[in-house]
């Protein structure tokens, strides 16, 4: 077998090892939660007999491994189970809510990733020069502010005082392209602020470490310019921990989202999670957190792959 499939098959094991994992500690997490939930859904005015006869119909007398099991024979099946709350069909309600934070993600990072490479490039280009420590002090001071105090910071400028977008980022389905855009522009600024500046470091220290390779010397040597040096020789043979940082924040652009949905009141899978474990929905929580670690495993996997793929000594093995 070829190293890079069997390097590429341990990982995608791994992958779906790791996934099991996290299903067990979401479902051990959920169950060790102070309260009674059939309480929460009753009320404290419920009588034992009614509580009884809900902690039966919710399945809460069978034994954890008996009801860890069913859980996860549904997720299996596509069935996320029945939100306690409304009754609703989870699998369904999250549809929406996970396309509008994928939406919000995609636009964060179209816009992050980009200019943190380029921020990256021009760093390197004129290193320990006024462009360099100018980017690196304001990307420092960006990433050391907590996301809901930039966030209450561009809606006192941007919202309230300038008026060029509004503070509450709310859309949906009827809503244009523009509209939906203009909703979510103050969100998407604190998110690619809050991850540029960590992929903007790391592509500057990755290019950084390889412009001290001996054939960057060689590539000197030959009279070549800087910017065909970084661009040709250096920026290529970096790719490996670059692709890594940025799947990292692509992971957090949708994992770690939830304090900026509920800063924006914005109708994703965030606040859809913060909603429901303020009403102790089991169900929802587990849920939601089953698909914040799909994401966050899957989108390593692929930085992982990406990094074996770049890497010449197992695509050309001896």
């Amino acid at each position: 077998m070829h190293p890079i499939v069997k390097l590429i098959a341990q990982r995608l094991a791994l992958g779906l090892l790791l996934l099991f994992a996290a299903s067990i500690l979401i479902f051990v997490g959920t169950s060790i939660l102070p309260g009674d939930v059939a309480q929460s859904i009753l009320g404290q005015s419920a009588t034992p007999e009614a509580l009884a006869n809900m902690r039966r119909e919710l399945g809460l007398n069978d034994p954890a491994m008996t009801r860890y099991f069913a859980w996860l024979g549904g997720v299996l099946q596509g069935d996320l189970g029945t939100a306690l709350t409304n009754g609703r069909d989870i699998a369904e309600s999250l549809g929406g809510r996970l396309k509008n934070t994928l939406f919000l993600a995609f636009w964060a990072a179209a816009i992050s990733v980009p200019l943190a490479i380029f921020l990256g490039l021009l760093a390197v280009r004129y290193k320990d020069r006024w462009p360099d420590k100018l980017i690196s002090a304001i990307t420092l001071t960006t990433i050391s502010i907590p996301e809901f105090m930039i966030g209450y910071v561009l809606i006192y400028w941007v919202a309230i005082k300038w008026r060029l977008f509004p503070s509450v980022a709310i859309i949906n389905d009827s809503m244009s392209l523009g509209a939906k855009l203009n909703a979510i522009a103050i969100p998407v600024m604190v998110l690619t602020l809050v991850v540029l500046a960590h992929m903007m470091r790391m592509t500057r220290a990755a290019i950084l470490n390889v412009m001290q390779s001996p054939y960057i010397e060689t590539a000197e040597l030959k009279g070549l310019g800087m910017l065909k040096i970084i661009r040709k020789h250096a920026f290529p043979n970096a790719i490996a921990p670059i692709v890594n940082v940025v799947m990292l924040n692509l992971a957090y652009l949708v994992v770690g989202v939830v304090v900026v949905e509920v800063v924006f009141a914005y109708p994703g899978m965030g606040q859809y999670l913060v909603d429901h474990v303020s009403k102790r929905d089991v169900p929802v929580v587990q849920a939601c957190g089953l698909i914040f670690a799909a994401v966050y495993i899957g989108l390593n996997l692929v930085a992982d792959i990406v990094s074996i793929l770049a890497n010449p000594r197992l695509r050309h093995p001896k």
